[in-house]
C-alpha cells in the first residue's frame, strides 16, 4: 500500500470514532474542486510505510478504534483488500472514502465485511457527473456502487461538495429522482484553499445550500449540510 498521508488522530473523519486515517495516492477523477491536489497527481512520493503505519495502530489500540482509509482513491490501489484486512484483524472499525467508481472493489469489501462505514463522494446528477468529475468516468459503475450502498448492506452516507459553477437547481433535482430512497446526504461546504486543482471556483452561500437540501429531502431520509 502506498501512503502519501497519515493523520494519527482524527476526531472528524469517522463520525463518533477516534480514527487515524491513511490517505493513499493516484485518482481517477480529476475534479477541479478537489483539495488534494498533490495526491491526484503524485506530485510527492508515498510519505510513511506500512510497517510504520501498523506499528503505530499496533502501540494505539487503547486510544484509537477505527481507520479511516482515504485518499486520492483508495480502491485504486491493487492492495487494498489485504490492507484493509489486517486493518480489522488488529480489532479496529474501518472506514472508506471513495467515488465508487471501483465497483466490483467495493462489492468485495462490503461482502467480506471488510468495512464497517463508507462514505461515497456522489458529485452531481448523471447528466453534470463528467463535468463535475473533471474526466470521462464509467457511470455504470458508479450508479451500481450508489445502488449497492442504497440497499443497506453496510452503513454508509452520500456526500457532495456544492460548487457554484457545477450544481444548479436543475442539477440538484436531478440528484434527488437518482438518489430517491437514499438514508443519508450531506452537503459540503466549498471553500478553495488555494490547493484545488482549478482556481477561482466559488462556494454555494448558505441560504442556497439550504434550497438544494430541502429538494433532497423529499426523497432522502437525512440531508444535512457540513462545514456550513
Amino acid at each position: 500500500m502506498k501512503i502519501y498521508g497519515f493523520e494519527k488522530l482524527s476526531m472528524v473523519d469517522f463520525d463518533g470514532h477516534l480514527c487515524a486515517t491513511v490517505f493513499t495516492g493516484g485518482c481517477n477523477f480529476r475534479c477541479p474542486f478537489c483539495q488534494n491536489s498533490s495526491l491526484v497527481a503524485l506530485a510527492s512520493p508515498p510519505q510513511i510505510s506500512e510497517d510504520e503505519f501498523f506499528a503505530y495502530l499496533n502501540k494505539r489500540k487503547n486510544l484509537l478504534d477505527s481507520v479511516c482509509v482515504s485518499g486520492g482513491e483508495p480502491t485504486l490501489q491493487k492492495d487494498i483488500v489485504e490492507f484493509i484486512q489486517k486493518i480489522k484483524q488488529m480489532g479496529f472499525l474501518v472506514k472508506l472514502d471513495t467515488n465508487g467508481a471501483k465497483f466490483d472493489v467495493l462489492k468485495q469489501l462490503v461482502d467480506e465485511k471488510l468495512v464497517d462505514y463508507v462514505a461515497m463522494d456522489v458529485k452531481n446528477s448523471i447528466g453534470q457527473y463528467y463535468k463535475t468529475a473533471g474526466a470521462i468516468v464509467n457511470l455504470e459503475q458508479i450508479q451500481k456502487s450508489v445502488e449497492l450502498l442504497k440497499s443497506n448492506v453496510v452503513d454508509y452516507e452520500f456526500r457532495t461538495t456544492l460548487v457554484g459553477e457545477f450544481h444548479s437547481k436543475k442539477s440538484i433535482e436531478e440528484m434527488a429522482k437518482w438518489l430517491e430512497g437514499a438514508d443519508k446526504l450531506f452537503l459540503q461546504h466549498f471553500v478553495d484553499g488555494g490547493t484545488c486543482l482549478e482556481q477561482n471556483l466559488t462556494e454555494v452561500p448558505k441560504n442556497e445550500a439550504e434550497k438544494f437540501a430541502n429538494i433532497l429531502s423529499k426523497t432522502i431520509k437525512l440531508v444535512k449540510l457540513r462545514g456550513y
